[in-house]
């Protein structure tokens, strides 16, 4: 099992900023969070991840730490489970979020807890001085506040906090290597993961969502909506210091490239766009018919570390098949979706 460190906010955007960005202080800002990000990133994967489970439970296990804008972790905690709000909007935001991601995982899935054994769920809020990023390092959530120009608090969007916690999901699960086709779906499944959760939360068909991941995230002045549409990769964003959103939606338009892990934030858009297909085609809630064949998929034991888009393609429709039968409706849905993109499943 290895020990994952996901980023919500993909290097290639920040990298941007700092070629594009005619602020000083914003350049300066970006520089520290990539730092930060790549030494964070080689430190874990340095050290297996952890079990760190005690045994099944109805209701999570919360802690809330505050790093005190300092750069090291885990902090002080300042809100533990059953503890009343503390007043920091991001301390509590963090700690209803782990709830809603817990509730969903265990009501939908019967997934207790990240490890599926009430694994502790663990964030730090007040990461750095304006870091720009939230992250999952193997072993609990990590928020930055924002620069407060480009990047808001990032304990706002629930699907921020969802979509990180679904990276530990995996790495109990499938354990998706992080690069290339693999960590382009192991992106992925924290993306369809975070947008269920918000959906879940907001009570929403999947015809009315938005599909938007990281909806909030960005400052009043950036010409964006999110980080990413899986409805329409490559439409979240097209700013003059962020650039535009390069993610394909197409297996024509995959990128190769050995930047971002081989465009693991890039190429995630095409089965997202997947996903996003099987779920308005068979209408109703995303989290049911279509999350439960993701969910299958990533738990099968189907699913290597190298696995590419054509073998998690292939895998969906097997386990399609075989929860609802050969040539129904969802197996015939999740051929269609991957046709979509330019893949036979």
């Amino acid at each position: 099992m290895s020990a994952m460190r996901c980023t919500i906010v993909p290097p290639h955007l920040l990298q941007r900023v700092v070629e594009r960005t005619a602020d000083p202080r914003t350049r300066a800002r970006a520089i520290r969070t990539l730092t930060l990000d790549a030494s964070n990133r080689a430190e874990r994967e340095l050290v297996p991840a952890q079990r760190s489970g005690n045994g099944r439970r109805d209701e999570p296990r919360r802690v809330v730490k505050d790093a005190g804008r300092r750069e090291e972790l885990p902090g002080t905690t300042v809100r533990g489970e059953g503890d009343g709000p503390t007043g920091d909007a991001a301390a509590d935001e963090a700690y209803d979020w782990l709830g809603v991601t817990f509730r969903f995982l265990e009501d939908v899935y019967d997934h207790n807890s990240i490890d599926n054994d009430g694994m502790e769920m663990v964030s730090t809020v007040h990461y750095g001085v304006a870091y720009d990023n939230a992250f999952w390092n193997g072993e609990q959530m990590v928020y930055g506040d924002g620069d407060g120009r480009l990047f808001l608090s990032f304990t706002g969007p629930l699907d921020v906090t969802a979509h990180e916690l679904a990276h530990g999901v995996t790495q109990h699960t499938a354990d998706l290597a992080y690069y290339g086709q693999s960590g382009a779906l192991n992106e992925s499944v924290s993306d369809v993961v975070g947008a269920m959760v918000k959906q879940f939360h907001l009570g929403q068909s999947a015809e009315e969502a938005d599909w938007l991941i990281g909806e909030g995230l960005f400052g009043p002045d950036v010409r964006g909506v999110a980080l990413r549409s899986m409805k329409e990769p490559g439409t979240a964003y097209d700013d003059p210091e962020l650039g535009k959103d390069p993610q394909p939606g197409h297996m024509d338009d995959y990128v190769r490239t050995h930047r971002d892990n081989g465009g693991v934030h890039i190429n995630s858009g095409i089965p997202n766009k997947a996903f996003h297909l099987l779920a308005v085609g068979l209408g109703g809630r995303s989290w049911e018919r279509a999350g439960q064949i993701w969910y299958d998929t990533l738990t099968s034991g189907l699913i290597y570390p190298d696995t590419d888009f054509s073998g998690f393609a292939a895998a969906t429709a097997k386990l399609a098949g075989a929860r609802y039968g050969e040539a129904s409706t969802e197996q015939q849905a999740v051929r269609a979706a991957w046709a979509g993109v330019g893949l036979s499943a």
